[in-house]
């Protein structure tokens, strides 16, 4: 943590926490020295016609900017019609879910390992040709912009004004007047923390950007997501009671008499905080709705335990795992093995492999059996030997 990184612009990672992180934007020339991307367009775009891989199109006509329209939003799938349809400019294609797909996107996020594995969301690569663009607006989240092949001009503002454009089939604000502006270059990097209004154009064709988000729930959505656990989990079905109801002119009214009881049956539904360290493991871990895991073929534990002696496990791309005191997660999935195995779990959950030399040393009796269930369902590989 007070190891000065390029990433951050010479920063440590604990002053980078201290003096930005969720505070303001910061612009880092050769974040990554020597980074020219990850895929070439014609690979994004065949991943965006993939089935199950969540991709967007989004076009703009500059002709009607001027009455606030001129969005257009198209959801994937797309094959090669839908590409060749497209004009020369002023469209971006952005593709989300990179390090599900892309074994070099899961590996990008090693340069971030000092940021909690639990508030990661995802790496999403935009290609746009000169002009394209999301148009101006804010996220929700904190996000590092990497761009890639290309140049790309960022525009932010730390504006009040957070009006949008009516009926646009995207949140983009109606009044965005730039602040500061940036040309970021091939291992370029901007950090920009949530409600900061930015705006990137892609300055040439074939222009690449990746952004590696870190979500930041709502805590509505939170206080939802936790109810419902406990829902499932621990709350008592306690019945509504009124033994005292006394007889009442106005059947169809609710009384004061019962919005108090309801107060108090509510109030009686109360937790720990320890409980909310396995549901928020639980939570950051459940996979997203477009996320399908492949089962590997069978292999009996005498097979498997051979093959994993020889090449050792990698997670699968899509798999989330995390841990809360001794407890471990893997895609909202408690794991039950015995105490023993937490060192090789810890090595699993930051690594997201354990090599062979691991197994080779005997620490495996205890582990192997878990091992080979999540290879079944295809929560990890066998590594490449």
């Amino acid at each position: 943590m007070q190891q000065a990184l390029t990433l951050l612009n010479g920063l440590t990672p604990a002053q980078f926490m201290a003096e930005y992180w969720q505070k303001k934007p910061l612009l880092i020339r050769g974040a990554i020295p020597g980074f020219k991307g990850l895929l070439t367009p014609d690979e994004l775009a065949g991943l965006a016609c993939e089935t199950e891989v969540p991709s967007r199109l989004i076009q703009f006509d500059p002709a009607q900017a001027q009455e606030g329209a001129g969005w257009q939003v198209t959801q994937g799938p797309f094959d090669e019609d839908d590409f060749s349809a497209l004009p020369p400019q002023h469209w971006t294609l952005l593709v989300q879910g990179l390090n599900h797909l892309v074994p070099e996107a899961q590996a990008l996020l090693n340069h971030f390992n000092f940021i909690p594995t639990a508030r990661l969301d995802d790496v999403m690569a935009s290609y746009a040709p000169t002009g394209g663009g999301v148009g101006p607006h804010i996220d929700s989240y904190d996000v590092f912009l990497l761009q890639g092949a290309g140049k790309r001009r960022w525009s932010i503002s730390q504006q009040d004004d957070l009006r949008l454009i009516p009926d646009a089939p995207l949140r983009i604000l109606s009044h965005f007047v730039s602040e500061q502006e940036w040309v970021l270059e091939a291992g370029d990097m901007l950090y920009l923390p949530p409600s900061v209004a930015h705006w990137g154009v892609s300055e040439d064709d074939d222009c690449m950007t990746y952004s590696i988000g870190f979500r930041a729930p709502a805590a509505r959505e939170l206080a939802v997501e936790f109810l419902d656990a406990c829902r499932q989990e621990s709350l008592p079905d306690e019945l509504y009671q009124d033994p005292e109801l006394q007889p009442v002119a106005d059947a169809a009214q609710i009384d004061q008499a019962m919005v108090g009881r309801v107060s108090g049956m509510l109030q009686r539904l109360t937790w720990q905080p320890e409980a909310l360290g396995p549901f928020l493991a639980r939570y950051f871990t459940e996979p997203k709705n477009y996320v399908v895991f492949t089962p590997n073929r069978k292999l009996s534990l005498a097979k498997f335990t051979d093959a994993v002696r020889d090449s050792g496990v990698s997670l699968d791309l899509q798999t989330q795992m995390l841990h809360w005191q001794g407890q471990y997660f893997i895609n909202g999935e408690i794991v039950h093995v015995s105490e023993d195995s937490a060192r090789i779990l810890n090595i699993l959950a930051n690594q997201r492999q354990l090599s062979k030399s691991l197994f080779k040393a005997g620490s495996d009796t205890h582990l192997m059996p878990w091992l080979r269930e999540m290879y079944l369902v295809g929560y990890l590989h066998l590594s490449e030997m």
